[in-house]
């Protein structure tokens, strides 16, 4: 993973899945950004390893999103890939709006293949998307450490950091985990 650059995306979507149950805590809307460098043996989403897979992400599909996190029984939203921190251009602008739209009522979940660590020490701007989602579930999948019934993750290495308690209290290397 230490020579695996963070490249810019496309601006590609996947999929938009608007009553996700495997995607976090809770009903969720799940948003599926398309474009992966790190291109992992048993990827269960191959299709979104490519940087021009699906459609192009516009203004629609950030009110799309909105609209389906709207109902009362939706949990938040959940961003996965592709690589996320590889798709700025996608990602922010949606983590902003729903910001402004939902404040904190509702919560932000973001899964990549790079460590908190390593992003963490890239720019300002991957740093403040950081402190702006609420879950974090990082490292890469790695097949050999698969396990079928982990919590929000697919392999052993796979850390879900709860990023508030992170940014408040702790230096790097010392993340707080949710499970």
């Amino acid at each position: 993973m230490k020579g695996t650059p963070i490249i810019q995306g496309s601006g590609y979507v996947a999929k938009i899945e608007t009553h996700s149950f495997v995607d976090g805590e809770g009903v969720r809307c799940s948003l599926y950004v398309s474009g992966c460098p790190f291109r992992c043996p048993g990827c269960y989403n191959v299709a979104a390893q490519h940087f021009r897979y699906g459609e192009p992400f516009t203004d629609t599909i950030v009110d799309e999103v909105i609209a389906a996190c709207e109902p009362s029984y939706i949990s938040g939203l959940s961003i996965l890939g592709g690589e996320p921190f590889c798709n700025l251009a996608v990602i922010e602008p949606l983590i902003r709006a729903f910001r402004h739209h939902f404040g904190h009522a509702k919560d932000i979940w973001v899964w990549t293949g790079y460590q908190l660590e390593y992003l963490w020490r890239q720019d300002d701007e991957r740093k403040a998307l950081l402190q702006d989602i609420d879950v974090l579930v990082d490292g890469m999948f790695v097949q050999h450490l698969y396990r079928p019934n982990l919590a929000y993750r697919g392999s052993l290495n796979q850390r879900v950091i709860h990023i508030p308690t992170f940014g408040e209290t702790l230096s790097i290397g010392d993340a707080i985990y949710v499970e």
